[in-house]
C-alpha cells in the first residue's frame, strides 16, 4: 500500500556530495532523514559538522536536527523513500558511465519493501530511470515495479559555489511513475522548495528537461568561444563586442571560457548517446562539445604566440596558472579543463606553477599529480594565466598579476575579470 501523505514518508538520501548534502539538510530541518554515503571519511567529516564541498555552512548542518549519517546500508531499512543523488560521469571514450547509479540502485534494492518509493536526481538520458535503474531494483529486491514499489525523477539543479541560488530558491521539476506517485513526489519536494515545483508529464520528460538544460548552455558557450576565436584573428576585443551586443534586451549574456565540471561538460554526451541509440547522429551538439573541448589548446596557442613575439624563450619559460577548480568560488576539481592548459604548456617544455585558494592540495595531487603553490613570488614568471575567476583574484589589486611576472612577461586574463589595461591577452 502506497502511503501518499508526504509528512509520513521516511526519507533517505543516497550520495552526499554537492547535490545530496544540501537536499538532506533541507529535509533534515523539517524531519528525520538518513544520509548515506560509501565514503567513510566524508561521513566522519559531516558528523563533525564539516562539509568539504563548502556548499553547506556549519550552522546549517547543525540546524538539520533530523539528519543522521551512515555508511551502512542496513541503516536504510527503516526508510520508505530513497532519493538517489550519486554522480553520473562519462568514460574516457565520452560514453555515459552509469556504474555509480546502478550500484546505488543495488544498495536501495537490498532494503526495498512494498510501498517504497525511489526517486532519482542524477542527470541521465531519457529512459534511464525506467530502462536501466528500475530493472536493478526489481532484480535485487524481488519486487515488481508499479505494483510493489514506485519510482520518480526530480532532476538536481544545484549550482556549486552559488550562494544566491540555493536549493529552496530554485524551481524543482518533479515526476512519478504513476499519476498518484507524481502527486506524491511533487508534494514531497513542495515541503522544502519555496520557489515552487513543476510536475512534468512523465519521468522521461523530466529526464529530457534536465539533460537539455546543460546542453543548451554548452552550445551557447561554444558559440561565444568560436566568436572569440574569430574576433581574436581580427584583433577585436571580444568582451567589448559582447558588452555592446548586450545592450539589446534579448541578447544572451554568455562569455567565452573553459567548459568543465560534472554538468555542462558531461551531460551533452548523455543526450548524444541516447540520440545515437535511437538512430539519430547529432551534429550541432557534438560540434559544440568538440569546440569547447579544444579551448585549452587554443588558449595556449595564443599565449605561446604572444610570448614568442615578446622575445621569451618558450622552452625555458615558467608560467603561473591562477585557478584550478572547474569554476569560480568552489573547491570542485572534477573534470576541470584548466588541466588542459597545464598539460599543453608542459608539452612545450614550459615549467608550470599552479595556485588556487579554493582547491584542496591533497585532491589536486591525487587527481592530477599537481603540487599547488601556496604563495607565488613576484618577478618570477614569463607568463601569468588567470584561468578561474575566484573572488580572491577579482578583489586583488590588478597590478598583483603583473607583479608576478618578469619585466617582459605576458598576462592572459581568460575570464576578462581584470581591467583591459591590466592584461595583454583575454578571450
Amino acid at each position: 500500500m502506497l502511503e501518499t501523505n508526504p509528512d509520513a514518508r521516511k526519507i533517505a538520501v543516497i550520495g552526499l556530495g554537492y547535490v545530496g548534502l544540501p537536499l538532506a539538510v533541507a529535509f533534515g530541518k523539517i524531519g528525520p532523514v538518513v544520509g548515506f554515503d560509501i565514503n567513510a571519511a566524508r561521513i566522519d567529516a559531516l558528523r563533525d559538522g564539516k562539509d568539504a564541498t563548502q556548499e553547506v555552512e556549519p550552522e546549517d548542518l547543525a540546524a538539520a536536527s533530523g539528519l543522521s549519517f551512515t555508511t551502512q546500508a542496513s541503516d536504510l531499512a527503516a526508510c520508505d523513500t530513497f532519493i538517489v543523488t550519486v554522480p553520473t560521469p562519462i568514460t574516457a571514450g565520452k560514453q555515459p558511465d552509469l556504474s555509480p547509479l546502478l550500484a546505488a540502485s543495488e544498495t536501495v534494492g537490498m532494503v526495498l519493501k512494498p510501498g517504497d518509493l525511489v526517486i532519482y536526481e542524477s542527470t541521465v538520458y531519457p529512459g534511464a530511470t525506467e530502462e536501466d535503474c528500475v530493472p536493478v531494483l526489481e532484480r535485487t529486491s524481488g519486487l515488481s515495479f508499479n505494483t510493489d514499489f514506485f519510482a520518480g525523477y526530480s532532476p538536481e539543479r544545484i549550482n556549486p559555489g552559488d550562494k544566491t541560488h540555493r536549493i529552496a530558491d530554485i524551481c524543482k521539476v518533479t515526476s512519478g511513475s504513476t499519476p498518484q506517485v507524481a502527486d506524491l513526489v511533487d508534494a514531497l519536494y513542495a515541503r522544502i522548495i519555496t520557489a515552487g515545483t513543476h510536475k512534468a508529464e512523465s519521468i522521461r520528460v523530466a529526464e529530457a528537461a534536465k539533460v537539455i538544460e546543460n546542453t543548451q548552455r554548452d552550445l551557447n558557450i561554444a558559440l561565444v568561444n568560436e566568436l572569440a576565436m574569430i574576433f581574436g584573428r581580427m584583433e577585436i576585443d571580444t568582451e567589448a563586442v559582447l558588452r555592446a551586443a548586450g545592450t539589446k534586451w534579448n541578447f544572451l549574456p554568455f562569455r567565452p571560457g573553459l567548459v568543465g565540471g560534472h554538468c555542462i561538460g558531461v551531460d551533452p554526451y548523455y543526450l548524444t548517446h541516447k540520440a545515437e541509440a535511437v538512430g539519430h547522429h547529432p551534429q550541432i551538439i557534438l560540434a559544440g562539445r568538440r569546440l569547447n573541448d579544444r579551448m585549452g589548446s587554443y588558449v595556449v596557442s595564443q599565449l605561446v604566440k604572444r610570448m614568442t613575439r615578446s622575445g621569451i624563450n618558450v622552452g625555458a619559460a615558467r608560467v603561473l596558472v591562477l585557478g584550478l577548480t572547474f569554476k569560480e568560488n568552489c573547491p570542485d576539481l572534477r573534470n576541470t579543463r584548466v588541466v588542459d592548459i597545464i598539460e599543453e604548456l608542459q608539452s612545450y617544455g614550459i615549467s608550470v606553477d599552479v595556485h588556487d585558494p579554493h582547491a584542496d592540495p591533497a585532491a589536486a595531487e591525487a587527481e592530477y599529480g599537481l603540487s599547488l603553490s601556496s604563495s607565488p613570488q613576484d618577478g618570477t614568471y614569463d607568463a601569468v594565466v588567470l584561468a578561474v575567476a575566484h573572488q580572491e583574484y577579482k578583489d586583488a589589486d590588478p597590478s598583483t598579476f603583473r607583479a608576478y611576472g618578469k619585466p617582459n612577461s605576458v598576462v592572459f586574463d581568460i575570464k576578462s575579470c581584470l581591467p583591459r589595461d591590466a592584461s595583454d591577452l583575454r578571450l
